[in-house]
């Protein structure tokens, strides 16, 4: 397991959402990128040097401070999709081989490089901005229904990551709720919400959501 690529954003217009910027667009970038934890959600601060969030209600903050998504489901895009995919191109800070994102637990923790360790969160839900970005009519509902999203992970402790850095999973928690079941109760099968609470590290916000939706 190991990552192929550290993605940081270009600053783009931002059409589909009517904000200023976005920064969806992530390159590779070569050496060494720190990592930290940005604090609450609301500035636009994100995990690694030389990022940001721009739609600052819905992205950003430490529960979201690093987003990972496999090189092996950007392949199967690929196919579906009919085209090359970079890494980078759906937003990931993170592009990793031969680790299962998706299969992850909330609250797993992964230590990569000889410094940081991430923990696991919650997954991507999609929005007006990555359809508009990929050029895709239908590319949410496309997205929703594959339920392979993505990990949005927290920064337990900084240091700097870089391209070919390993990647171990240090801990696992005691629970089944992975990031593939969470998407799937928050979006198209809401009759797995009450197993979202077991996850304790779950986003608060979240947590408040299944709470609700179980009332």
């Amino acid at each position: 397991m190991k990552l192929l690529s550290v993605n940081v954003g270009k600053p783009r217009p931002n059409p589909w959402k009517g904000l200023s910027a976005t920064g969806i667009d992530k390159r590779p970038v070569d050496g060494p990128v720190a990592v930290s934890a940005p604090g609450p959600k609301g500035t636009g601060a994100v995990g690694l040097a030389g990022d940001r969030a721009y739609d600052v209600k819905h992205h950003g903050g430490s529960d979201q401070a690093v987003y990972a998504y496999a090189r092996e489901d950007l392949d199967g895009w690929q196919g579906e999709l009919g085209g090359p995919l970079a890494n980078g191109v759906f937003g990931e800070n993170l592009t990793t081989l031969g680790l299962d994102v998706n299969g992850a637990l909330i609250g797993e923790r992964w230590r990569i490089g000889p410094e940081v360790v991430l923990e696991v969160s919650c997954p991507r839900i999609p929005c007006a901005t990555f359809q508009g970005w990929l050029e895709r009519d239908g590319w949410i509902k496309r997205f929703t229904q594959a339920a392979v999203p993505g990990a949005y992970l927290r920064v337990i402790e900084p240091g700097d990551i870089r391209a070919g850095d390993p990647v171990e999973i240090v801990h696992r928690p005691d629970h089944e709720v992975t990031v593939a079941l969470v998407f799937r109760a928050l979006t198209l099968e809401p009759d797995l919400v009450p197993r979202l609470q077991a996850a304790g590290a779950l986003p608060q916000e979240i947590r408040e959501l299944a709470r609700r939706r179980q009332r």
